[in-house]
């Protein structure tokens, strides 16, 4: 077992997460994901129209005597976590209506600064059989830093291309565990809330790098310690169910992590916002020179300002377009050509390209 500065990495401690955590060093944890009891608070067995009896969280370990133990039990775990975790650190707590709205109040008055509130939507979600409320399809993650205004990982980047290069947004559409990554003991779930790996990847991918420590208090059946293995992750688990223990350590030993260089890679942020007048102020176009709409008519002219006129029209190159082809949705960047010193004809985007190269060109360190 691996330690830094007295902190085991990549084990599971057995026991009571209230009791360990106050052992554990102060400052040491990149981050917490959390999934702590809901406080479901059920009274009854549930059933199906059929008769069958549906396999609902009742377990000991979700019941409370009240509230105000609920939140006695959260206040201490979060106030632990947040001692552990480094300035930079962040948490994730996962919940539903029955708990999360308690967590966040206290998120907020243990001073952790709230970043997003994301959603679970559920595409496979319990239906609600007797048909007195609306199905429950979905739970809420509250992501938190330790530090209002402390540097934090945000690899959006990473998120953007895991979402077909669109900016991924906090509506998180996945299934619930199914097939052969739900774990079953002689038929029965051997966990009743057992999270998916799809919806720890996200969440390790997006707040995690390589080699970072990861805190999971509430340990079940090792999803985040199965995430973290795979993306080269360090994890601790603390568990206080011995049969959830063993379940976890032999579902973990059985992860082959990916290769280090599929999951290494720089975080690069979006280039800067270059304003068609950079063009001008490169020298790269003139004032009074011409351009021409889809490499065609009718002509504009450049404006010492960066706007273009065109007839009647007076705008930047994205509003005069836009004008042309009735205000339709469009790119100025696209749609308006230039000619260069051999008289053909190029779109404006080429001249942005170049000056973006110039300006993010490696510089010298000679």
């Amino acid at each position: 077992m691996e330690s830094v500065d007295g902190l085991p990495l990549d084990t599971i401690l057995e026991g009571d997460c209230l009791e360990i955590l106050p052992q554990l060093p102060s400052n040491a944890v990149d981050m917490v994901f959390a999934d702590p009891p809901y406080n479901l608070q059920l009274q009854h067995a549930l059933y199906r129209p059929n008769f069958t009896r549906v396999d609902a969280v009742d377990d000991h370990w979700d019941r409370f005597e009240s509230l105000t133990a609920y939140d006695t039990f959260t206040r201490a775990w979060l106030s632990e976590c947040r001692r552990v975790l480094k300035d930079t650190g962040t948490l994730w707590v996962i919940g539903t209506y029955h708990n999360i709205y308690r967590v966040g109040a206290l998120l907020q008055e243990l001073g952790f600064w709230i970043l997003n509130d994301l959603v679970w939507i559920k595409t496979n979600p319990t239906p609600n059989f007797h048909g007195t409320r609306f199905t429950n399809a979905h739970e809420t993650l509250i992501w938190a830093q330790k530090t209002k205004g402390a540097k934090y990982t945000f690899n959006y980047q990473a998120m953007k291309a895991l979402n077909e290069d669109l900016q991924m947004r906090s509506d998180w559409y996945l299934p619930t565990c199914i097939g052969n990554e739900r774990i079953r003991i002689n038929g029965e779930k051997a966990h009743s809330t057992q999270k998916p790996e799809a919806l720890l990847y996200r969440v390790v991918l997006a707040s995690t790098q390589p080699g970072d420590i990861i805190l999971d208090p509430f340990f079940g059946s090792g999803t985040t310690g199965a995430v973290a293995k795979k993306l080269h992750r360090h994890y601790l688990g603390i568990e206080r169910d011995p049969r959830y223990v063993q379940i976890a350590r032999a579902r973990i030993q059985a992860i082959t992590p990916a290769p280090l260089p599929a999951v290494e890679w720089v975080e690069t942020r979006r280039r800067p916002r270059i304003p068609f007048g950079a063009l001008l102020e490169a020298g790269l176009l003139q004032p009074g020179q011409p351009l021409y709409f889809r490499g065609g008519s009718p002509e504009a002219i450049i404006l010492a300002n960066g706007h273009l006129r065109c007839g009647e029209l007076t705008g930047s190159i994205h509003t005069v377009a836009r004008a042309l082809l009735n205000n339709a949705p469009c790119n100025g960047w696209d749609l308006w050509y230039y000619r260069d010193e051999t008289g053909n004809l190029y779109p404006l985007n080429n001249l942005r390209l170049r000056l973006s190269s110039a300006y993010f060109r490696p510089k010298n360190t000679d």
